[in-house]
């Protein structure tokens, strides 16, 4: 490590909108010395075509004024050399790569990269082999790759297959400690909802008051991505979701997500409650909200009074986001998407909006088959609270980029 803190060399495959941002965020950092990107494909008319796409985004502006402020030159990128692709920004090199689109073709060991983030989105099932013809994670590790961060959920072909031994799906600030050197050498940074949800499920199921949850539901208002159309399109071939390929300018788009299920590989203890989880696409570039409905069998006061409530629950969030590196922030002001472009933070709290609402249903333990219990005691009152928080999260920069860098520095200061 150098006097400015900068290590080793990193690989980036891809450079769609994670990769880009990852790019943007990692020379910010500088914890790389040098960054290695394939883009799987030529690009323009050569290096010229990569400068501009990297220079400026329609969503987050000039990368001059991402690095250094508001008086940030608009063009911060050095051509070192044309012919190699050699770029430098922010003291940063970058070499950039565009022969191979199969990762095992690539070739990370002839530039040195160990650590390489793949942020394509196409490989994502940490069983297929190096060899498979589609390609593959493990592709990576035959082009000599020692670990790969992966910037999406692991998704098996096979539903019914497991994740092998040296595989894993962490999230920064939720499990990341289970990071084991010498055993994994894939891993998920899980996605953008995921890190969100389990930001805002980890301080519920710590906390004593909270931690005996009954069920939970999810609804994620999501921006568009790019695996939307634009303009209304023919579907794919066998695609289920017709609704996908309605224009993403024009509609709100019912669709699913997956982040119940991922959630369960973060957080085993999920696996124990009733989650349904959904999404909503809406025409926006970026910036996502949760809303997270939970119930508990809440207690209650000498008085009467449910523990579990507005205040209580806000004082929990607002407790844990002390800690600056909890990856949650709590706010009781009054927000609205575009305030949360950039924010790094796993999810946003927004407190003025906690609801919590506390009833009383009524159990019949005969149903549950204990019969054999006093006939005159048969039935109980149970006090149920129903919560509902808001959970405010940017699915591109802000929340999912730079927790999954976090998650990369800490994996590249155990790797020895």
């Amino acid at each position: 490590m150098d006097a400015n803190g900068a290590d080793g060399i990193l690989g980036i495959n891809g450079l769609g909108r994670i990769g880009k941002l990852t790019l943007w965020h990692e020379v910010g950092t500088q914890r790389f010395k040098r960054l290695v990107v394939n883009t799987g494909r030529p690009v323009g008319k050569g290096i010229d075509a990569i400068v501009r796409y990297l220079s400026s985004d329609s969503t987050y502006g000039s990368l001059g004024r991402f690095l250094y402020g508001h008086n940030g030159p608009w063009r911060c990128i050095d051509v070192l050399d044309a012919d190699e692709q050699l770029l430098s920004i922010n003291g940063v090199e970058i070499k950039m790569l565009t022969e191979h689109r199969n990762p095992k073709d690539i070739g990370w060991a002839d530039h040195g990269v160990r650590i390489v983030i793949d942020t394509t989105g196409r490989f994502r099932d940490p069983n297929l082999p190096a060899g498979h013809p589609g390609g593959s994670i493990q592709g990576h590790l035959e082009a000599g790759a020692q670990l790969v961060l992966v910037s999406s959920a692991f998704k098996m072909k096979d539903p019914s297959a497991r994740f092998p031994d040296d595989a894993g799906m962490l999230i920064y600030g939720i499990n990341h400690d289970a990071f084991e050197p010498r055993r994994h050498c894939m891993i998920s940074a899980a996605s953008c909802t995921t890190t969100a949800l389990a930001h805002m499920m980890l301080p519920l199921l710590e906390h004593e008051l909270t931690h005996t949850m009954l069920t939970a539901s999810m609804s994620t208002v999501h921006a568009s991505t790019n695996s939307q159309s634009v303009l209304d399109s023919v579907p794919k071939a066998g695609a289920g979701d017709l609704r996908k390929n309605r224009s993403i300018f024009n509609n709100i788009i019912l669709t699913s997500t997956n982040a119940a299920a991922a959630l369960e590989h973060v957080m085993p203890e999920i696996a124990t409650i009733g989650f349904l989880a959904d999404s909503v696409r809406v025409p926006l570039n970026t910036t996502s909200l949760i809303i997270l409905n939970c119930t508990f069998q809440s207690k209650l006061d000498e008085y009467g009074n449910a523990l579990i409530n507005r205040r209580s629950v806000n004082s929990i969030f607002a407790e844990y986001a002390k800690n600056p590196d909890s990856g949650v922030l709590f706010t009781e002001e009054q927000s609205v998407s575009s305030d949360m472009i950039g924010e790094p933070f796993g999810v946003i709290i927004e407190g003025s909006e906690t609801h919590a609402r506390t009833g009383f249903t009524r159990v019949n333990l005969a149903e549950l088959g204990l019969k054999e219990l006093d006939p005159e005691h048969l039935e109980v009152e149970v006090p149920v609270t129903h919560l509902k928080l808001f959970g405010w999260y940017d699915n591109e920069l802000g929340s999912y980029t730079r927790r999954m860098s976090k998650l990369c520095h800490y994996m590249a200061d155990r790797l020895g």
